[in-house]
């Protein structure tokens, strides 16, 4: 899969039809960040039309990005996907390369770490997906594969989370496993 694919160049009125969705996603959501202006992520936004793409597939995969924070020390914006559940788009992959060519029998068709590089985004490691459930309440019927640390991953594991009971558990499986109701967020900064 190309990234030209995953994220095409977005025309003016594709453009302005993901800012008006970005902006009323934000104005709708202002818990998961307080303090910050529209016109501000506007103005980044817009000088950033890779960034944007990113967005798009983001939207487009079902993710429903939204801003979560903004870094204090480069200044950028995060995007998170905000979906209720896990991105629709991209689900059932295993995690990566090694784990899907390892896959004989039933494969996947691909593997998130792939996607993620594709879409652009970073993959959420557990502090940030612990981060994310602190702003609302996600994954309550989903799970999502997150950035495993090398140690786990060496060993043929992967990690993943979901809201339960209400509560957020971080669970692993082995890499080259894949369910129909587990897929991947992401973080874009911009």
């Amino acid at each position: 899969m190309k990234s030209t694919q995953v994220r095409p160049t977005l025309s003016a009125k594709q453009r302005d039809a993901l800012l008006a969705t970005l902006q009323a996603r934000f104005e709708q959501n202002s818990r998961r960040h307080p303090k910050l202006v529209w016109a501000a992520v506007h103005t980044r936004l817009v000088a950033a039309p890779d960034k944007l793409r990113s967005l798009a597939a983001m939207e487009a995969t079902g993710g429903e990005p939204d801003v979560i924070g903004r870094d204090a020390k480069s200044g950028e914006f995060l995007f998170a996907d905000c979906s209720p559940q896990s991105p629709a788009g991209r689900q059932s992959l295993c995690y990566d390369r090694e784990a899907l060519d390892g896959r004989k029998k039933f494969p996947p068709a691909g593997c998130i770490t792939e996607l993620a590089a594709a879409l652009g985004i970073e993959l959420l490691d557990e502090a940030q997906y612990l981060a994310l459930q602190e702003l609302g309440e996600f994954d309550t019927k989903t799970s999502s594969w997150l950035k495993t640390p090398p140690e786990i991953r060496t060993l043929g594991g992967a990690l993943y989370g979901d809201r339960r009971y209400n509560r957020v558990f971080i669970g692993h499986n082995g890499a080259d496993s894949y369910y129909s109701g587990r897929g991947f967020r992401g973080m874009l900064r911009v």
